[in-house]
């Protein structure tokens, strides 16, 4: 299939750099992909892209691999777009959406990323794969490492939930636990990647997991036939997705795709357990500082120092977006009332960002009409560390009253 890469591209200082090789960072930061805009416009029209398989490859114009089989696919793409009308009344809008991420494969968004970041590994002829991760990544990479047949080491927190620790080691990957966070796991991998001949796959360190990111956004402008909502609200670590769609609602305005000129104003959501992000924000700086002491159970979250910091203020500022940090003790109570609200299996980071519509609603940021869209990035079954309910239990063979709401009054033997 023919590729439309043109060349890569220094994020921090636009230099041209050669594509269809392996690079990592460019001065410490991370690299665009960047295409042929216009022969894309001629190969392929939206319309046509409507008839293809419903997966995020259906947009392979705007995906790096070149060849058809180094693509290494486990059905990823084109989740649901629901709306949620009784959570949106409850927040006070009137036409609120989820993108529930939850069904992709490996139960997260990290899919998309991994997918491609796994298929031009294999492109390039690599054998060994190395993520530093919160969790979900991990097991994302072990499971297309395993498609395609690569030997997968993942390093993780020591207090990353079990479930994450598990599927990572059930598909095949060489796992590691890190008495610390993410960043001092990053550092593990970069040490071991020269010497151990690992392929990086870490967050922005390589330029492919952004473009299978910014398929979010592509499913978004298709999904809503072709016109973006006002406002995306997004959970932020390390910001792929959101710098991803960023850059994917770009692409769409300069191919004359959008049937409209508006761009959705950018929400980067963290919790105030872990927020470089809006600190950087509120203070009008374009790079972030180390979050000291970063600790919140929405993992994902859990980012003390992003390598794309400024692209993900960039895409903030450019969009007219704002960032805002939600209070880490109410992240339990906004997940319950979000899938209990709407049926959708509500993440923990995703919950985050139900607080963030809130707040943002309460004070007129969000307009009552305006068109929003939050991301569930992960499914509710993966945290299930955080249930600490206690549950009635009846007896067998014993006779139970009601109340005619459905309460128990007594059991009787």
């Amino acid at each position: 299939m023919p590729s439309f890469v043109t060349h890569l591209e220094g994020a921090i200082d636009g230099v041209t750099l050669e594509a269809r090789t392996i690079q990592t960072l460019h001065e410490g930061r991370p690299i665009w992909v960047r295409y042929d805009l216009d022969a894309i416009r001629d190969a392929v029209t939206k319309e046509e892209i409507a008839t293809r398989a419903p997966t995020m490859w259906r947009y392979r114009e705007l995906l790096p691999v070149e060849n058809e089989s180094d693509i290494v696919t486990l059905g990823e793409g084109m989740t649901p777009l629901l709306d949620a009308p009784r959570l949106g009344a409850a927040l006070g809008l009137n036409d609120l959406w989820i993108k529930d991420e939850s069904q992709l494969p490996t139960g997260s968004f990290k899919a998309r990323g991994l997918s491609v970041a796994v298929s031009m590994a294999k492109a390039f002829g690599q054998m060994k794969i190395a993520i530093p991760t919160a969790g979900n990544a991990g097991g994302a990479l072990a499971a297309y490492a395993a498609r395609a047949g690569l030997e997968s080491f993942v390093f993780m927190p020591i207090d990353t939930p079990k479930v994450n620790q598990f599927e990572a080691v059930s598909f095949g990957a060489n796992v590691y636990l890190v008495d610390g966070v993410i960043t001092d796991c990053g550092k593990i991998v970069a040490q071991g990647t020269e010497t151990a001949g690992w392929f990086d796959v870490s967050t922005l360190k390589e330029p492919y997991r952004i473009e299978g990111k910014k398929t979010m956004g592509l499913e978004i402008a298709e999904q809503f036939g072709w016109t973006l909502p006002d406002v995306i609200i997004y959970p932020t670590g390390g910001g792929t997705g959101l710098i991803g769609m960023w850059k994917a609602f770009n692409e769409l305005r300069e191919l004359g795709w959008l049937n409209a000129d508006k761009m959705p104003r950018m929400v980067s959501v963290q919790s105030t357990g872990c927020c470089p992000v809006v600190k950087a924000f509120d203070a009008s700086e374009r790079f972030c500082t180390f979050f000291e002491n970063a600790a919140t159970i929405a993992k994902g979250l859990r980012v003390p120092a992003a390598v794309g910091d400024f692209m993900i203020l960039d895409a903030i500022r450019e969009s007219e977006g704002t960032a805002i940090a939600v209070e880490e003790e109410r992240i339990p109570i906004w997940m319950k009332t979000g899938a209990s609200m709407t049926g959708i299996s509500i993440c923990p980071e995703t919950a985050a960002c139900i607080g963030a519509v809130e707040s943002l609603s309460e004070t007129g940021w969000i307009l009552k009409n305006e068109r929003v869209v939050i991301f569930n990035c992960g499914a509710l079954q993966k945290n299930v560390n955080l249930f600490h309910e206690q549950l009635p239990v009846i007896q067998a063979g014993v006779s139970v009253e009601w109340t005619p709401n459905g309460k128990m009054v007594e059991a009787l033997p």
